[in-house]
């Protein structure tokens, strides 16, 4: 199998999971792959590794000793050293409150046991790539890259980059292609339902509210007040629209 740039870099992933037969076939398949991975079976230990030496990537079981994962997810993510770090969670529980809950404290991604390996593996050598991507700094356009801008917020489509005040902002792949929709449909209402199916697509599962968890922290990274937005402008009951300004 042909490997990307990303694997060939040697991403360290901190895998954090009590089952130990589930953390060694993470820890087999990820090392096949070619990243370094460290490995964990309860929370407080895993947030004592990744504040040390912060990895490129965290996989992460809620149902964890000592600390569950839920409270480690809020506390990497209001560390300075990790604030950035790609959280995907892990979880037994299929109660949706579980995944809005795990969004809510900062994961990027969130999958169901039992899962595929194969599936597991593509969405970390994606999350890499969007947080490799994003690190990237800023280069001369192609001659075909299509931007869009309103205001201070300029997205490069082909680079997955966003800067708001010439400054790049750190948005997980959902958060993007959320903005990404919103600023091709200017002063458009467009529904939860079809956010949920163009941003999320075949994971029906998923819950409107899920686009309302994705929409604030997309407004806390673009928007200079997200309490009163200029930009994402909630219509109730239906969904959002981009202002037209």
């Amino acid at each position: 199998m042909e490997k990307n740039s990303c694997d060939y870099k040697k991403h360290k992933i901190l895998v954090v999971e009590d089952e130990e037969d589930i953390l060694r076939l993470l820890v087999f398949n990820l090392e096949k792959e070619g990243y370094k991975v460290v490995s964990s079976s309860n929370g407080a230990e895993a947030l004592g590794i990744a504040i040390d030496t912060p990895p490129d990537l965290v996989i992460l079981d809620i149902m964890l000793p000592e600390i569950d994962g839920l409270e480690v997810c809020r506390r990497l993510r209001s560390n300075a050293l990790t604030v950035n770090v790609p959280i995907l969670m892990l979880s037994a529980r299929k109660e949706e409150f579980d995944k809005v809950l795990g969004l809510e404290l900062g994961a990027d991604d969130y999958m169901e046991k039992p899962f595929s390996v194969r599936e597991l593996v593509a969405r970390v050598r994606a999350m890499l790539r969007r947080q490799e991507q994003s690190r990237q700094p800023a280069a001369e356009l192609s001659v075909d890259e299509q931007i869009l801008k309103a205001g201070p917020i300029i997205i490069y489509p082909e680079r997955h980059r966003v800067t708001v005040n010439g400054e790049t902002r750190n948005l997980t792949h959902k958060e993007f292609l959320l903005l990404e929709l919103l600023m091709s449909n200017p002063g458009r209402v467009l529904t939860r339902e079809l956010l949920l199916d163009k941003v999320w697509g075949y994971e029906v599962e998923v819950d409107t509210r899920t686009v309302d968890v994705h929409i604030r922290y997309l407004r806390q990274k673009i928007e200079s007040d997200p309490a009163n937005p200029n930009f994402i402008e909630t219509v109730r009951g239906v969904g959002y629209r981009f202002r037209d300004h």
